[in-house]
């Protein structure tokens, strides 16, 4: 099986948790990022190319049985990104305009290591009961989302009352798709270290 460190380049104590549960060696190694993105920029596009904008600073530090994880999630919704809101107002718009919707969570996810470099993204669609403005009020007063992309945690209170279903990776809405990262690990180094998954 795969048996590298893994330095993860975020401070979410989410997707640290993600990690540590797969049972391998993971350090946090963060480094400030402006973590803007072009404009025009497909929104498809954007949370690959935020996921490559924080390994830049870390690549450098990396060493020979280690693998840099970076990564961003955003949430798609009527082909426009959802950012962090920023206040209870702005969450309350998000929200409001996913009930009764789909929307489209993405996390772009960055691979490094000496000899080894992978990009790629994963997509899971969530699909929202109607929700009424008191529930909406009160997972923001109750949970202030404003740390989450689309303004909301699918593992918090919103999820488990208004969540209908979802399709794809349940871990991919939390911040990381564990499974294709860890099938993708194991594989590179399969082929390069002569590691069997």
């Amino acid at each position: 099986m795969f048996d590298k460190k893994i330095i993860l380049g975020s401070a979410s104590p989410r997707r640290k948790t993600l990690v540590d549960q797969l049972g391998v060696e993971c350090e946090v190694r963060k480094q400030k990022v402006d973590e803007h993105y072009p404009t025009d920029l497909d929104p498809y596009e954007v949370p690959i190319y935020l996921a490559e904008l924080k390994a830049q600073p870390l690549r450098s530090t990396i060493q020979g049985g280690e693998v840099l994880l970076t990564s961003d999630t955003v949430v798609i919704h009527n082909n426009k990104v959802l950012a962090k809101p920023r206040d209870e107002k702005e969450a309350f718009t998000m929200l409001s305009g996913l009930s009764n919707d789909m929307n489209e969570v993405v996390t772009g996810v960055s691979l490094y290591s000496t000899n080894y470099e992978e990009t790629f993204s994963v997509q899971t669609r969530v699909f929202f009961l109607p929700l009424k403005e008191e529930e909406i009020e009160y997972y923001i007063k109750q949970y202030k989302p404003f740390d989450k992309a689309g303004a909301y945690g699918i593992q918090e209170w919103i999820g488990q009352i208004g969540v209908k279903r979802i399709e794809g990776c349940f871990y991919n809405v939390m911040g990381l798709p564990v499974s294709q990262i860890w099938k993708r690990l194991n594989e590179a180094f399969a082929r390069t270290d002569g590691i069997r998954p």
